[in-house]
C-alpha cells in the first residue's frame, strides 16, 4: 500500500491526475488518465501472483505502464518486471509493486507512460 500512495501523490502532483476507481466491483483498481482526453497512461490492480508465473496465491499491487517495445524486453530480464497483464504486451509491461524495483525507476517509466499515450 505504501507504493500505491507514493504513486498516487506523484501522479497527483506532476500530472495533475485524479486517480480513478471506474470499477464498482473492485474498488482497488486505480487508473491513471489524461485529463484532455481521458486514455489512460497506467493502472494499479490488485492480482494473485499467480498471474505474474509464480506458484503462489498471494494477492499483490502490480502497476501496468506503456513503454517502449525496444526496452520492454531488457526491463524484463530484471526482478520486478513481467509481461503486461490483460495489456498489449508489446507496448505495456507489468511491475510488482513489492519494493524490488526502485521507485526512482517506477517514476521514470510512469513519465514515459505519460508521454506515450499524449494526443
Amino acid at each position: 500500500m505504501k507504493n500505491r500512495q507514493e504513486i498516487y501523490d506523484y501522479v497527483t502532483n506532476k500530472y495533475l491526475t485524479d486517480v480513478d476507481f471506474p470499477f464498482q466491483n473492485d474498488p482497488f483498481t486505480a487508473v491513471f488518465r489524461h485529463k484532455s482526453h481521458q486514455k489512460w497512461y497506467g493502472i494499479i490492480m490488485e492480482v494473485k501472483k499467480s498471474v505474474l508465473g509464480f506458484d503462489d496465491q498471494e494477492i499483490v499491487d502490480i502497476l501496468n505502464v506503456k513503454c517502449y517495445p525496444e526496452i520492454i524486453g531488457d526491463l524484463r530480464l530484471s526482478a520486478g518486471f513481467y509481461p503486461a497483464y490483460h495489456m498489449n504486451k508489446e507496448h505495456w509491461i507489468t511491475i510488482l509493486l513489492d519494493d524490488c524495483v526502485e521507485m526512482k525507476q517506477i517514476k521514470e517509466l510512469i513519465d514515459i507512460s505519460y508521454q506515450l499515450t499524449k494526443k
